[in-house]
């Protein structure tokens, strides 16, 4: 594939404009997006992506076209898992909603300025090392693995890499953000980064960490710089929109990371056959490339990279619906529990209250019955009572029980 250099030109003229565009846009009007902003412009990138890839098709050929496709799929794919860490990012360092869009922003031209970096000295060695597969295709053969084993994304996924610690150390940073600077100045008159400062270096720092595994993929799917380096900008473009779109629907796609794991694990696989099949390592087959090794073709790439992610995809929605109907369901047998057992302690209350209430009502008939009756008893036994036959002196008089002790004693028994 010949790519004049009018063609780069006019390439990195136009996605420069866009992205100048999108940033002037963002500069003069910060603010959340709103649902229907955000998918007008994932539409707006993906429609974009979509025509360059029909154009660069139709220019070049079916190969390159499909190579397009398949590289932007997977970076696209690959971008969106990116979003997990971002939203951790945005969330440890307490970014203001409505300036999360300049932060994205700026944080993609840095990634995308550190990744070209990184796609030009990748190219420089695909073209003059073949046995660099060999590197690219246990690396990420192995980041496969470790994604099956890495589990739901959290906070503990997000580190700060050594030039966040660098920057915090050395740099004079303010504690507070001041609107969507980078700059403020203290009450002293000094000049200080805002920790917004902080948060782009993070994101920019953080996507090209990820770039590790992503530019070694697209490698093994097209060895053309030109194709490397516009699926990237196309996946990277429409991400900050995709950031809002998607929010906390991030969480349903729980079988993502596994997809991913499939997909570089596949492509890995690709990178290694493809440098059996031209090997020039000496201690490999006599430096000589290996006979019958099987070639995958791009069309059976794209194949397998498409088929996966609709499989990962479907396989997350009827999972998250199958655990929300459960929660669902949990909850509300939880809700008629609680509300059971409320019901039953009211009853029980009512019930005890009655019965306290009778019970009362008849001791305190048995007592003044018993009181009448005690009274009767004692005048026949006052009448009679006495060893020498005579009648017991009244109370208080000499020789008598005190006042009110013959009484208290009657209302004991």
């Amino acid at each position: 594939m010949h790519v004049s250099t009018v063609v780069w030109g006019v390439t990195l003229a136009g996605l420069l404009l866009i992205l100048l565009l999108d940033l002037l846009i963002v500069g003069r009007r910060p603010h959340e997006p709103s649902m229907k902003e955000a998918t007008g412009w994932v539409v707006f990138y993906v429609a974009l992506a979509c025509a360059f890839g029909a154009w660069i098709w139709l220019l070049y050929g079916g190969q390159y076209g499909q190579e397009f496709f398949a590289g932007w799929l997977t970076e696209y794919s690959l971008s969106v898992d990116n979003l997990f860490v971002f939203v951790i990012i945005m969330h440890r360092f307490a970014v203001p909603r409505i300036f999360q869009q300049k932060v994205l922003l700026i944080g993609i031209v840095i990634a995308l300025l550190m990744r070209g970096i990184f796609i030009a000295l990748g190219a420089a060695l695909v073209s003059r090392f073949i046995a660099v597969f060999y590197l690219f295709g246990l690396f990420l053969i192995y980041t496969a693995w470790q994604l099956t084993r890495q589990g739901e994304t959290d906070e503990s996924d997000f580190k700060e890499n050594i030039l966040i610690r660098w920057s915090r150390r050395v740099l004079p940073i303010s504690k507070r953000y001041d609107g969507g600077k980078i700059l403020t100045r203290s009450t002293a008159g000094k000049y200080l980064f805002t920790p917004m400062f902080i948060v782009m270096i993070a994101i920019g720092t953080t996507d090209l960490i990820f770039a590790l595994d992503s530019i070694p993929a697209i490698f093994g799917l097209t060895k053309e710089a030109y194709l490397v380096f516009t699926a990237n900008v196309f996946a990277l473009m429409g991400l900050r929109q995709l950031y809002f779109l998607l929010g906390g629907l991030l969480q349903r796609l729980v079988y993502l990371s596994l997809g991913l794991a499939a997909i570089l694990g596949f492509i890995g696989v690709k990178l290694i056959l493809e440098a059996m099949a031209g090997n020039n390592l000496p201690f490999i087959n006599n430096g000589e490339p290996i006979p019958g090794v099987p070639h995958i073709s791009i069309g059976w790439s794209l194949g397998v990279i498409v088929s996966i992610l609709a499989v990962a995809t479907v396989a997350s929605i009827i999972k998250s619906a199958r655990d929300a109907r459960r929660e669902g369901l949990a909850a509300a047998a939880a809700s008629s529990a609680a509300a059971s057992s409320s019901g039953a302690g009211s009853s029980g209350a009512g019930s005890s209250g009655a019965g306290s209430s009778s019970g009362a009502a008849s001791s305190s008939g048995a007592g003044s019955s018993g009181a009448g009756s005690s009274s009767g008893a004692a005048s026949s036994s006052g009448a009679a009572a006495s060893p020498s036959g005579a009648a017991s002196p009244p109370e208080g008089a000499p020789g008598g029980p005190p006042p009110g002790t013959q009484a208290g004693h009657q209302s004991t028994r």
